[in-house]
């Protein structure tokens, strides 16, 4: 399924090189005041250009197409494309056949008959992340009065990010890395005490994005190490707020008021310069690979943004949910 959400529901479409990409969003509130520079901030923190992210250059401009007249939302699901433009689909003509280990190439390509559009990742695309920023701004300003924060915290097992990055792209290969994320300012009571819980619900949104591989709030796997008497984080006023924040801002499933903390791991690239050995569907027997395009070396350089993007779908979701239940 390309759709997520109870009442702020989000579907996404397009592949990495098809015409286009783009986001429907239902249940969006009418009367919300958005003009398309609203995007930009968050769409150029994605975009590439930095060492180490890919060459390819896209507008990323935002063509609003229904559910926004006159500068507001109307309340009809609101559509959100943007067009590929600077596509090289030559550089995939090999991996239809010969599939790159590590990425969705072979698994796409025998649950879908081999119909499946593999240039660039088609479906399974990080450009498809692109769209949940879109909508990420939309739900960033159902929830105004919280702040989400993300942040490239380590890379390559370095804090020194900069020089990781570097040393992989020299040697051909790529990294992965930690992305923290914190939401302040939230209320007590949002979720569910089990399937719809804070954290089954934002886990379930960040692994929609590509490369996610673990998932941590609070004091995360380090709690298994603790004491009770460590890990409890003692309430010390009226308003639930505690003195240390092993829980995350998350007790029970359910938003306790404190700040929301969570980390995501987030695995190298799959497309590396360097040749590896594979299996080749034309030959029969295992080949050698080389990856031609233009790839991220280390792809955990733009997921901060995103981050916070499915942070905000998930808050506005809650928080719309709130308040249909209150009347």
């Amino acid at each position: 399924m390309n759709t997520f959400g109870r009442i702020f529901r989000i579907s996404i479409f397009g592949e990495s090189h098809g015409q286009m990409i783009g986001v429907v969003i239902d249940g969006c509130p009418h009367g919300i005041p958005l003009k398309v520079e609203d995007f930009q901030a968050d769409l150029e923190r994605r975009k590439s250009g930095a060492i180490g992210t890919t060459p390819r250059k896209e507008d990323d401009i935002p063509e609003i197409v229904s559910g926004w007249f006159n500068g507001f939302t109307t309340g009809a699901p609101l559509t959100i494309i943007f067009h590929n433009k600077d596509t090289r689909s030559t550089d995939y003509i090999d991996i239809k056949n010969h599939p790159r280990p590590g990425h969705a190439d072979f698994v796409a390509r025998q649950k879908f008959g081999g119909f499946n559009d593999y240039r660039g990742g088609g479906h399974f695309s990080g450009r498809l992340t692109l769209v949940l920023v879109a909508a990420g701004v939309i739900a960033k300003k159902i929830i105004p009065s919280i702040s989400i924060n993300a942040l490239l915290i380590e890379a390559g097992g370095s804090t020194d990010i900069i020089n990781a990055v570097k040393e992989a792209k020299d040697k051909g290969d790529s990294i992965g890395g930690i992305v923290e994320c914190r939401a302040g300012y939230i209320s007590v009571g949002y979720g569910e005490p089990f399937f719809d819980s804070v954290e089954s619900v934002i886990s379930h949104l960040a692994f929609s994005i590509p490369a996610i591989k673990g998932i941590e709030f609070g004091s995360g796997f380090s709690s298994a190490k603790m004491f009770g008497s460590q890990h409890n984080d003692p309430i010390i006023d009226e308003t639930g707020k505690t003195s240390t924040y092993n829980a995350g801002g998350i007790t029970g499933g359910l938003t306790n008021g404190n700040e929301l903390v969570f980390r995501v791991a987030v695995k190298p690239t799959s497309s590396i310069s360097k040749t590896q050995q594979t299996y080749n569907f034309t030959s029969g027997k295992i080949d050698e690979l080389k990856v031609e395009g233009r790839h991220d070396t280390c792809i955990a350089l733009r997921v901060p943004v995103v981050l916070e993007s499915i942070t905000a779908i998930a808050l506005a979701d809650f928080v719309l949910l709130s308040k249909k239940t209150k009347g």
